[in-house]
């Protein structure tokens, strides 16, 4: 069975960093494609950031030159840093895992969920 564990948010000001991360099992990292999606109140589930390979990454524009994803394949965690942080940014954040080796930036695409982890940015 596969699991998806997130942690790392938090509150924080505008400009500031957070790392999430998102531990996996039951599945190895190394030929999964990942993805962080984000939920606002009020607001769909959307894309931020994926990649199947560390080199193999797509960003939602909102997120580009501020975001980066990236992965520990012998810790089987996802990571997720983000750096110039701004209140639009707040939201639950999702980590996702499809099935499918490909390239994806769909919710539908994917197989396996995390919980969430809450970011909230202060202005």
């Amino acid at each position: 069975q596969v699991q998806l564990v997130e942690s790392g948010g938090g509150l924080v000001q505008a400009g500031g960093s957070l790392r999430l991360s998102c531990a996996v099992s039951g599945r190895s990292l190394g030929r999964t494609t990942m993805a962080w999606f984000r939920q606002a109140p009020g607001k769909e589930r959307e894309f931020v950031a994926g990649s199947i390979w560390d080199r193999i990454t797509d960003y939602a524009d909102s997120v580009k030159g501020r975001f980066t994803v990236s992965r520990d394949i012998a810790k089987n965690t996802l990571y997720l840093q983000m750096n110039n942080l701004k209140p639009e940014d707040t939201a639950l954040y999702y980590c996702a895992a499809a099935r499918d080796f490909t390239r994806a930036t769909s919710i539908g695409t994917f197989d396996w969920w995390g919980q969430g982890t809450q970011v909230t940015v202060s202005s």
